[in-house]
């Protein structure tokens, strides 16, 4: 085991700016090819970035959620397809510390793992003689082509009892890789489906859902007494996602104000496009909303750092919710107003704002992050009612 200093908040993030210029040299042949080009995913690992959630005794940095945010938010200045796959990098490695010691001494002590994995319960497991027996099928599994281990959500299914919600670490090799990752936007993210057909599980890597991940308990002796791993498992998750959403819109304005000093508008007498009065209001608007983003991005982050080994109420909760679905909202707001405004030249797969409203588009589309659906959950409880949803 190696145990490093964790690099500063600020030298963390610089790595990441320094990444952008090849990230963004790679996105055409990302998207065109359906996942990260081996020059990415290598300088990925060699920045020491996907060690921001692995625990410090494996050579982890255990960084802060604001820090992870952040630097999830940069690395959506050079393409958000290489964001969200590193998110869910550092969340599945998160996921992997809960687990017994010993599975994190097979999984994840080399100290360059790579964990895919998703939430939805779309498996089941039967129990067998030191474990399950585990069937399922899960789809929009990003980063799979290039992960060697998957967390999964199921269900164990136990003869006169109610199916019980778990998290299983199964290795890549025991799953059908379904090669169907056609999306119009987050492309180069890899989100193909896997299929288990009678893969055995040891009990070793099976996580009880409701008591680890939702209540906040810990099948890990070492890791429970790590800051990091006393945080809630979806709160974190709020704020960890937020990255990619931030990044992209100052994505989006970014590409926009690069190219506004060479562009006028056709058809009408400004030749320049900076001289007209509504580009002034359409970059102050997209300006005010990225702001606004960046604002719940931050707050739902800073909460999770602040009330490390603290309670969570049920409005704690949604808010965190209510803080991602506003970051999507007003960083697709953004992201919309300078699309509109970019001509169409835009359309042109050498403009990046293209591809970043896609990826926007469909990442903003993902059931947890969605914000009606987390506008909604937050009025219905300060509203006095009940939530809707385990998924706090």
């Amino acid at each position: 085991m190696t145990t490093v200093t964790a690099p500063s908040r600020e030298e963390l993030i610089g790595r990441a700016t320094e990444l952008i210029p090849l990230l963004s040299k790679h996105a055409i042949w990302q998207e065109e090819n359906r996942v990260l080009h081996e020059e990415t995913v290598n300088a990925l690992t060699d920045s020491g970035l996907l060690k921001l959630t692995l625990p410090a005794r494996y050579g982890g940095y255990e960084a802060d959620t604001t820090t992870a945010v952040d630097v999830l938010a940069e690395l959506a200045l050079g393409d958000g397809a290489v964001s969200w796959v590193t998110t869910v990098w550092l969340m599945s490695t998160w996921l992997a510390g809960l687990f017994p010691d010993e599975v994190q001494d097979e999984v994840i002590s080399s100290g360059d793992t790579r964990i895919s994995g998703t939430f939805a319960p779309n498996g089941a497991g039967v129990p067998t003689d030191g474990g399950i027996v585990l069937n399922g099928k899960w789809s929009f599994n990003s980063a799979a082509p290039q992960s060697s281990w998957n967390a999964h959500a199921a269900v164990r299914l136990v003869e006169g009892q109610q199916p019980e919600p778990i998290c299983v670490l199964v290795p890549m090799s025991d799953f059908e890789v379904i090669d169907d990752w056609h999306s119009s936007g987050m492309r180069g993210s890899g989100s193909v489906t896997t299929v288990a057909r009678d893969v055995f599980v040891p009990e070793s890597r099976i996580l009880p859902m409701m008591p680890v991940l939702l209540e906040g308990r810990h099948l890990s002796q070492v890791n429970s007494s790590s800051k990091l791993w006393q945080i809630p498992f979806l709160p974190w998750a709020s704020a960890m996602t937020t990255g990619t959403h931030l990044g992209l819109a100052r994505a989006a304005y970014a590409t926009f104000m690069e190219r506004l000093p060479d562009r006028k508008i056709t058809y009408t007498e400004y030749e320049h496009q900076s001289d007209a009065p509504l580009t002034h209001i359409q970059i102050a608007e997209a300006s005010s909303c990225i702001d606004e983003a960046g604002f719940h991005a931050h707050r739902v982050a800073a909460a999770v750092d602040s009330k490390v080994g603290q309670p969570w109420s049920i409005e704690d909760r949604v808010r965190a919710r209510l803080d991602l679905g506003l970051t999507v909202k007003r960083g697709r707001e953004a992201i919309d107003i300078l699309s509109t405004a970019s001509g169409a030249s835009s359309v042109l797969t050498s403009v990046p704002i293209q591809r970043i409203a896609r990826d926007s588009q469909t990442i903003s589309m993902h059931a947890y992050h969605h914000p009606n659906t987390n506008l909604e959950l937050y009025g219905r409880v300060i509203a006095g009612l009940a939530p809707n949803t385990i998924f706090l």
